[in-house]
């Protein structure tokens, strides 16, 4: 895929407990082009387990992007067309957790260490199936972790058919440094991605870490193909309500806060109505009046009433009540 192929340039990174397709369908409901990525699904998983479960999404959330993790050719290549099956529009492989669990298994993060071996596992990929073959990878890890190291990751991989690289702008420190710290620990290095993309300008480089606004997008965008939001999409997801309008040229209003609330309830009800209890999709939404009057109401209201065996969008209504009467009552 070249560079300049039109893809979404801003997404939604994939992250464990937190980009579940009710994540992604709230998510919908503010922006309707980023590109936004399922969590982590290990090869085992996709192969033997519940794949309704692991893989069912809603038509309304897409462009969306099956991300798993592996080191298998021949296992990633099954996955790679079961994805193409169930109608992702790309799948990417994790080359960035660095988690002990994923490590014991020989993915992530530590195949950094093993560029041949990913390069197999991509041109596997890429002829079992006929969407697109992202990677997700750090800049560096322990002792690999000069510019030097990840070209030459790159390099090989990109020899294997990858086009598209998105990098996290940090080392994984696999020896002493838990997954949480190694999100913010080893320190940011932009200008490793901004090279990489100067000497690599066929590839499409998406640059990931440390992204909290939509300034900093901007600025990013100037000399990469595209961005990668993470925590700060969960921590605020109101942050994506003006990016169809700024950044991929819809002439629309951005949609409110409550306006995104109530379109969530014929979606809350369907799935309570199949078990789901409400607490599964609204823990989600949190964050929605984050900096707001009434944000503390709003979450302590969920967070108690939520969990009961009846609560249904109507308890989301009687929740949106308390930001929008403190928000009526605040000063102009």
């Amino acid at each position: 895929m070249p560079a300049s192929e039109h893809r979404p340039f801003l997404s939604i990174a994939p992250m464990m407990d937190r980009t579940d397709r009710h994540y992604r369908y709230f998510m919908r409901q503010i922006t309707r082009h980023t590109l936004l990525y399922t969590e982590m699904v290990v090869t085992a998983a996709v192969l033997n387990g519940d794949r309704q479960k692991l893989l069912g999404y809603s038509p309304e959330e897409k462009p969306l992007a099956l991300q798993v993790g592996g080191d298998s050719p021949q296992e990633l290549a099954e996955c790679a067309k079961i994805a193409a099956d169930w109608g992702y529009d790309e799948i990417n492989l994790n080359i960035g957790c660095p988690s002990d669990r994923v490590q014991n298994g020989n993915f992530g993060a530590c195949l950094m260490a093993e560029p041949d071996t990913v390069a197999r596992c991509v041109e596997a990929m890429r002829q079992a199936a006929d969407i697109p073959v992202t990677v997700k990878h750090r800049i560096g890890i322990d002792n690999l972790n000069r510019y030097e190291d990840m070209r030459n990751f790159v390099r090989i991989v990109a020899a294997a058919g990858c086009r598209h690289f998105t990098v996290h702008a940090r080392c994984a420190w696999l020896q002493g440094l838990n997954p949480a710290e190694n999100r913010n620990v080893p320190p940011l290095r932009y200008q490793d991605i901004y090279r990489l993309k100067q000497e690599f300008p066929h590839l499409y480089v998406e640059i990931n870490g440390g992204i909290k606004t939509l300034e900093q997008v901007r600025e990013h965008l100037q000399l990469v193909d595209a961005a990668m939001i993470g925590r700060a999409a969960y921590d605020n997801p109101y942050l994506f309500a003006t990016v169809d309008r700024d950044f991929f040229g819809e002439e629309t209003v951005p949609t409110t806060r409550a306006e995104i609330v109530r379109s969530m309830y014929d979606y809350i009800d369907h799935w309570v109505s199949r078990g789901v209890k409400l607490h599964k999709i609204s823990r989600h939404m949190l964050q929605l009046f984050s900096g707001q009057p009434g944000s503390r109401a709003w979450r302590r209201y969920l967070t108690e009433h939520a969990c009961r065996p009846d609560a249904d969008s109507q308890v989301m209504e009687a929740a949106l009540q308390y930001p929008l009467e403190m928000m009526a009552a605040s000063p102009a």
